[in-house]
């Protein structure tokens, strides 16, 4: 596979931010998807599982005593239907995840100046699609769970997963060959990448102190990861 000899940052920068903003209508709606289901699972199987009103007590008990909060907060863990209560959150996110492919379906439109609608926000959930990325995430969730202790780890795992998505969703790729062409970008691009992405997330999750900047920024680092994807790798030659 050949790379480019450049990839400049502030090409990346620049090309991020003029996606987000050309599709500031598709990020809201994926964000209020997103956070509506998530919101009405949490509520639901929390109630149903009775771990809900054990976090509102919390909550009600130590308020203004965020270290007793947390404290009290670990012991729920220990609770048995707490492990389905956690089991049925991560599927939701998982059933959501696909939405993701679709924004970079509007992205790929725009290069190719073709038009582009809400119905291409759903093409990750197309066909067989749809249990490909749930699985995938499924799979990546996992993994970070359990190297998120080490945190090194899990930073590792991000960075080697980063264009797993676009990978399988433009090119046909199997997770694992992805995970391979992403870890070869890296040893090429490696300072590029990490400084895009440590962009994204700070003004990612500065603007998301408040509710409303949350709708417009939580999926601002599937453009970022569309800008650098776009620049680095060369689908004819893979």
């Amino acid at each position: 596979m050949e790379y480019p000899q450049k990839t400049g940052i502030s090409e990346v920068l620049s090309s991020a931010f003029s996606f987000w903003t050309r599709t500031l209508l598709y990020q809201v709606v994926l964000s209020l998807l997103y956070f509506s289901v998530l919101i009405m699972v949490f509520f639901y199987a929390g109630n149903y599982y009775g771990i809900l009103p054990k976090i509102l007590d919390i909550a009600r008990e130590n308020a203004g005593n965020p270290m007793a909060a947390q404290k009290a907060s670990l012991a729920i863990a220990e609770d048995p239907n707490y492990f389905y209560f956690f089991l049925v959150i991560i599927f939701a996110r998982a059933f959501l995840y696909p939405l993701e492919m679709g924004l970079f379906k509007i992205y790929r439109k725009i290069d190719l100046k073709e038009p582009y609608g809400i119905r291409d926000l759903f093409a990750g959930y197309a066909g067989v699609n749809f249990f490909i990325y749930t699985s995938y995430y499924l799979f990546w969730y996992i993994v970070f769970m359990y190297t998120t202790p080490t945190i090194i780890l899990a930073a590792v795992w991000v960075l080697i997963t980063l264009f797993v998505g676009p990978l399988m969703f433009f090119m046909n790729q199997r997770v694992f060959g992805g995970i391979s062409i992403t870890f070869r970008a890296l040893k090429n691009y490696f300072v590029p990448i990490v400084a895009c992405m440590l962009v994204a997330a700070l003004f990612k999750y500065a603007v998301m102190f408040t509710l409303i900047g949350a709708v417009f920024v939580w999926p601002f680092t599937t453009a970022m990861i569309y800008a650098l994807y776009r620049v680095i790798f060369n689908e004819n030659r893979l």
